[in-house]
């Protein structure tokens, strides 16, 4: 799962800077083979930092990142897995 071709929405594209896209796909890839279809991320500032909050519901994940920028994103983040592509997408685009 998540293995397949991997795209994102142009709100992702637009929005989203690509060291924060990257960084979800690698939180996706590090989680053990046994993940949900739907990866949710919620991007907010904290102290001059972006928290990066990474929840799935089975099997119930969650983690927390800080990263140091200088211009932190507020946003959530789904990333969807169909079995030949996965797609990362803003909330609202759902």
């Amino acid at each position: 799962m998540f293995n397949s071709a991997r795209y994102l929405t142009s709100g992702v594209a637009a929005t989203i800077p690509e060291y924060l896209q990257l960084f979800m796909w690698q939180c996706i890839d590090r989680l053990p083979d046994e993940r949900d279809y739907l990866q949710v991320f919620r991007l907010e500032p904290f102290g001059g930092m972006q928290q990066i909050r990474h929840t799935s519901e089975q099997p119930e994940h969650q983690m927390l990142y800080m990263l140091p920028t200088d211009e932190p994103v507020i946003a959530k983040i789904y990333v969807v897995n169909d079995d030949d592509h996965s797609t990362m997408l803003l909330a609202e685009e759902y």
